[in-house]
């Protein structure tokens, strides 16, 4: 099975790419995808991946299909077509894998812009363990990555992005991946921090009684001075900010009940040590209600 890659001399961004598996819940999974491509003016490519000689146990999945080609292509046949009735214009491109479907999303995404993934994530195979692909390539992956949870996904979502933010440990890769996704999708980005709330200043008064958890964080140097600081690169984006007091993975959680989108970083590191996602995006992963943008952080002097 040949991937199709951009032609030579091609240095313009890279497609979406999205891996799917043969579930009833896909749907919504392409279907975001294709939004994303779509609004990006990007080609969508669905990726199908089998792993062959097949696992223990899975060959009654595809018993009436004689080999990994066909099988793969069976299963992208529906969403390609989808894909192109939901988008007539997008260029759509199916992608038929023979091998780990995690290993293969991890490969491409050097040369792709972004990989959208759903959260079950088991190319295909339900006896795998769960979210086994989703976790692999929202850890390993080169370029942003957004898992769908379908079953939590609604057809009108909040028109809201929310990016999880540490003011004394600030990558710039979320900020500007959840900027630049609040600007393409036309939606409010909020910028939220967590944790003990910082004592206001003496020319500052207390947080008005009831505020309480929600208390937007103004101290120099805080939420307020960030979103002024990006603003410049991003008019046309509604900023808003907001500090809560608490775990910020408890926080980012029950933000993205009111969100269509939540993003968090990843450490950006190789080898076993990227292993460690880190605890608040893990935790963010596992429990969002909506899709989550993992965005890679690439190490200091890198």
């Amino acid at each position: 099975m040949v991937e199709q890659d951009p032609a030579p001399g091609d240095t313009g961004p890279g497609p979406v790419l999205v891996g799917v598996d043969d579930a009833h819940d896909q749907q919504i999974v392409v279907r975001h995808a294709a939004a994303e491509a779509a609004r990006r003016g990007l080609p969508l490519h669905i990726l199908h991946a089998v792993e062959w000689p097949l696992p223990a146990g899975a060959a009654e999945i595809y018993r009436e299909v004689s080999a990994p080609q066909a099988q793969a292509a069976a299963v992208l046949a529906p969403f390609t077509a989808q894909a192109h009735a939901e988008h007539p214009g997008l260029n759509v491109v199916a992608e038929p894998f023979a091998g780990r479907p995690a290993a293969a999303l991890v490969d491409r995404s050097a040369r792709v812009s972004l990989v959208v993934v759903g959260h079950r994530g088991t190319g295909g195979f339900p006896r795998l363990p769960l979210g086994s692909v989703s976790w692999q390539v929202a850890t390993h992956a080169e370029c942003p990555v957004i898992v769908v949870r379908p079953g939590r996904t609604t057809a009108r979502p909040p028109h809201r992005v929310v990016v999880g933010v540490d003011t004394a440990d600030l990558p710039a890769e979320p900020l500007r991946f959840a900027f630049a996704e609040a600007a393409l999708r036309g939606t409010e980005l909020t910028l939220l921090g967590a944790g003990p709330r910082p004592q206001p200043s003496a020319a500052e008064p207390a947080a008005p009684a009831g505020e309480g958890r929600e208390a937007l964080d103004r101290t120099p140097g805080g939420l307020e001075d960030l979103a002024t600081a990006w603003r410049h690169e991003y008019p046309n984006v509604t900023v808003t900010t907001r500090h809560v007091a608490g775990r910020p993975a408890t926080a980012l959680t029950e933000a993205s009940h009111d969100a269509e989108l939540v993003v968090v970083g990843s450490h950006g590191r190789t080898g076993v040590r990227r292993a460690l996602l880190g605890s608040v995006s893990a935790e963010v992963l596992h429990t969002a209600a909506c899709p989550v943008a993992v965005v890679p952080v690439r190490p200091a002097g890198d």
